[in-house]
């Protein structure tokens, strides 16, 4: 199974319409969405093309094809207006003798760790900026910001399929992979 891993499209129908391209184009099974979805937050700027209401309405066509968890920004009345589950915390997924937690970041990431196993593989989003680093022998990766990237990054998302991750611009251009 592929997935395509993203986060803080903060209500950026722009780049969320890049983000589908790439979906298509990466022929991901599933597209896993970090948070911050409709709502660009008071700390940013609005990002180009801000339509909450194009973003829901995209997404929403791929309700069945979304694994979401919550992001800062997001509240339930976004979930008014999403068809597919966004206030979960946190998910898990089973990757053999691994497990991948994903969450927003804002309260787990690299400096605040969930009480994961050594080998276990933590998936943030919140800081805007790619992240491959291991802590305590925990595994932990951030896809960057979809629509607001930030230290000179690019708008970006990651890509999971056969134990390999990879980073890329909304363009494709592959720029950093890690195997497990």
């Amino acid at each position: 199974m592929k997935y395509l891993i993203a986060s803080d499209i903060h209500g950026s129908a722009f780049y969320c319409e890049k983000l589908i391209e790439a979906f298509h184009r990466e022929s991901a099974d599933r597209l896993i969405l970090l948070g911050d979805i409709l709502y660009h937050g008071p700390r940013n700027d609005l990002p180009e093309g801000y339509d909450p209401k194009g973003v829901s309405a995209l997404l929403n066509t791929y309700r069945d094809r979304i694994l979401c968890v919550r992001g800062n920004c997001d509240a339930e009345v976004d979930q008014m207006v999403l068809s597919f589950p966004i206030m979960a915390e946190y998910a898990v997924l089973d990757a053999g003798d691994r497990l991948v937690y994903l969450t927003h970041g804002h309260h787990f990431n690299i400096n605040s760790l969930l009480p994961l196993q050594k080998g276990d593989i933590l998936i943030y989003g919140h800081t805007h900026i790619p992240l491959y680093e291991e802590r305590e022998g925990i595994l932990c990766l951030n896809p960057g910001s979809v629509s607001i990237p930030k230290n000179g990054t690019a708008h970006s998302y990651m890509t999971y399929e056969n134990g390999r991750f990879l980073w890329k611009n909304l363009d494709g251009d592959t720029y950093m992979e890690n195997e497990e």
